[in-house]
């Protein structure tokens, strides 16, 4: 079964910078819309940036300017740069995205998360 791989989360210090990565493990399976999720600890699973099938990006207010979202159709992958970090972004970061494998619709996955930890 096809599945969404996280990648680049760990430990930063305050102010500095994390790439996460979201990879199809299906080549057959071609990425569409992504978003990425993040959930701290005893706090409900939320929206932090989303990125449309045509492109338009889509920011949580509380990383607007310090977040981008990207995607690349070629490689089939998912991307977050994460810049400026505050120790409230610490959480577990998750990848959403709608797949498709050629001729059916978009189905929608969910990986199964990276832990991203700001402190000093």
């Amino acid at each position: 079964q096809v599945q969404l791989v996280e990648s680049g989360g760990g430990l930063v210090q305050p102010g500095g910078s994390l790439r996460l990565s979201c990879a199809v493990s299906e080549r057959r399976f071609s990425i569409s819309a992504v978003a990425w999720y993040r959930q701290a600890p005893e706090k409900e699973r939320e929206l932090v940036a989303s990125i449309s099938s045509g492109g338009s990006t889509n920011y949580a207010d509380s990383v607007k300017g310090r977040f981008a979202i990207s995607k690349d159709v070629a490689k089939n992958m998912g991307y977050l740069q994460m810049n400026s970090l505050k120790p409230e972004d610490t959480a577990v970061y998750y990848c959403n995205a709608d797949l498709r494998l050629w001729p059916g619709s978009p189905m929608n996955y969910w990986g199964k998360g990276t832990l991203v930890t700001v402190s000093s």
